[in-house]
Order: C-alpha cells, then sequence, then structure tokens
C-alpha cells in the first residue's frame, strides 16, 4: 500500500477508507494500535502473519504482545467504505476530526493530520539520507 489521504471522522467515529486500501484490505480487516501515536491497519492475511510472529515472542516480550493483541479489533466496511474506529482506538491516536491515511507497504497507517504534518516537519533531507544509507539504498 502506498499514497496519502486526506479523510474526516464523523461524530460517530466512522472513517472513510481509501478505495486504493478497501482494495488491498478487503472486506474484513484489522486495526490495532501503531508507533507514534498511530492506528495500524492489516489484511486478515498479512494480520495472521504478524499475530503468529508476536505469539511466538518469549514472555519476555509480553509487553509488545499486549500493546498489538490487546488492542486489535476486526472491523468491516460498511457501503459507503467506512469503518467504526472503536474509541480506545482514537484516544490512543489523538485523533481529531481531520485524519490522514497513509500506505506504509503492507500496512496503512491513520494519524491526526495535524500530528502527520508536524511529523513530517521534522523528516529533513539529512534525516532521510541517512537512513537510506543505512540500508545501502
Amino acid at each position: 500500500m502506498t499514497g496519502e489521504f486526506q479523510h474526516t471522522i464523523d461524530a460517530k467515529g466512522r472513517l472513510f477508507v481509501p478505495a486504493k486500501f478497501r482494495e488491498e484490505l478487503g472486506e474484513h480487516f484489522i486495526v490495532t494500535k501503531g508507533l507514534d501515536n498511530s492506528l495500524f491497519m492489516y489484511s486478515k492475511k498479512d494480520w495472521d502473519v504478524l499475530e503468529e510472529k508476536i505469539r511466538a515472542l518469549p514472555l519476555s516480550k509480553a509487553n509488545l504482545q499486549r500493546f498489538f493483541l490487546s488492542s486489535a479489533v476486526e472491523c468491516e466496511l460498511d457501503a459507503q467504505g467506512r469503518i467504526l474506529l472503536p474509541q480506545n482506538l482514537r484516544e490512543h491516536a489523538i485523533l481529531s476530526r481531520e485524519v490522514t491515511v497513509i500506505g506504509v507497504s503492507s500496512r496503512a497507517e491513520i494519524w491526526d493530520t495535524k500530528r502527520w504534518n508536524d511529523y513530517n516537519s521534522v523528516m529533513t533531507s539529512e534525516k532521510i539520507a541517512e537512513a537510506m544509507d543505512e540500508i545501502g539504498f
């Protein structure tokens, strides 16, 4: 998944999922807490792979298991292509009305638009070049 899309959350906590991502995610998919106060969206297939890896972690990594698995919910698209985001997930991501949905390879992320813009404002060319060097890009 790739791309960046601007959307709004309605008063009932529903979010329109971009058509491009609906194709990748399917009718039923998983939304869970993500890093940097975002939310992660995974197709059922990709979630099953991730969940298996998380479940195989030793007990010393229980905090990672708790973080991702306790907050995971299965979402179903309504007829308009929206999902209902549970209150606890909206609170984790500090979502206001304006959100940005981005594609990050095998997952999509949901960010509060102001926080997404703030995040991007500190991603300097130098930081990006350094990260590219680390992976031999």
